[in-house]
């Protein structure tokens, strides 16, 4: 299949969204944040997605998120709104406004809680790209969902014209590899673990959790990859694979990743919205003992890493709800 030009970026950072210590939106802290990533190697941004906590984001929260994004990356990376939702009339909705906010892109994850059929699933799909000029990613993460995207439904929506991407959490590489050599799709990487296989069997670029902590080795692995040099690519993999551990291992990505930018002093707050929790003291301890693997990533200084079990406890109540519809 002849290739399509990316309008993503290839180093995409799935986003956590910096709270107050009561967990209102730090703003300020969002901006330092994006810019932070971006500085790092990133060029891509992906906001409102799972890492975001877009379950708990209102969506004025959400459409704000698209706009302080814009403005921050001011043309240096795209910005790409994710979550969308399970009902298919409030996702149009969303992602109307995200466009005119400002977004590049979107990310649409399966419906999830529903349970629908492939057809409910590919409806779904076509529904909301038919409703916006935006490039669309696919967010296949049955894990989250408690669905797939089978085989034959990405095919099936890559014949829309809006449809580009899949971003890949199921970890099914024969999948993707006969995704790739039928469809004209890009793939990305969902799975920190998984960001150089991916790579390496064709898939365009990664959304990593772990880039939020620093984005420069991932720059390394795809520079490397985009040039054909495997060893670089893997040596670099090698040596980012404890911070991976640290933060995709022991809790949810969203919460070691705010407990370790806190400990660095990169967010004004490690807290999380429930009904995420801060890690317990053996999770904690088990971030701590990976992140003492780390060596020589750049962006990851150590040395100087505060964390703060107390300042990370519990979860907060916002004073406006979200809404998952």
């Amino acid at each position: 299949m002849s290739p399509r030009e990316n309008p993503f970026g290839q180093v995409l950072v799935a986003l956590v969204t910096p709270f107050t210590a009561d967990g209102e939106v730090d703003w300020p802290g969002v901006e330092q944040h994006i810019d932070d990533c971006i500085t790092a190697g990133a060029d891509g941004i992906v906001v409102t997605g799972t890492t975001g906590e877009t379950s708990t984001l209102t969506d004025p929260e959400k459409l704000r998120l698209v706009e302080v994004g814009k403005s921050v990356a001011a043309g240096r990376a795209k910005i790409i709104t994710g979550g969308g939702s399970n009902e298919t009339a409030h996702a149009i909705h969303l992602y109307k406004q995200s466009e005119k906010a400002g977004a590049d892109g979107v990310m649409i994850v399966t419906p999830y809680y529903n349970k629908p059929t492939q057809a409910g699933v590919l409806t779904h799909f076509r529904m909301i790209a038919d409703a916006t000029d935006l490039p669309v990613i696919l967010y296949d993460i049955p894990g989250r969902t408690g669905i797939p995207i089978t085989y034959e439904t990405i095919v099936r929506a890559s014949h829309h014209p809006n449809i580009l991407a899949v971003k890949d959490a199921k970890g099914d590489f024969a999948e993707v590899s006969r995704v790739l050599n039928n469809t004209d799709l890009m793939y990305f990487s969902g799975d920190d673990t998984n960001v150089l296989p991916h790579l390496s069997i064709g898939a365009t670029g990664l959304i990593g959790v772990t880039a939020n902590i620093t984005s420069t080795p991932y720059r390394t692995i795809v520079d490397a990859v985009n040039r054909g040099d495997l060893a670089a690519a893997t040596a670099e993999h090698k040596r980012v694979e404890p911070l991976v551990r640290a933060i995709m291992t022991h809790v949810p990505g969203t919460v070691a990743a705010k407990y370790v930018l806190h400990g660095l002093g990169r967010i004004g707050s490690p807290r999380v919205r429930l009904p995420l929790v801060g890690p317990e003291d053996t999770e904690a301890y088990a971030i701590e003992t990976s992140l003492e693997a780390v060596r020589d990533i750049p962006g990851a200084d150590f040395s100087n890493f505060r964390p703060d079990r107390n300042a990370a406890a519990g979860g907060a109540l916002p004073k406006v709800p979200g809404t998952t519809r």
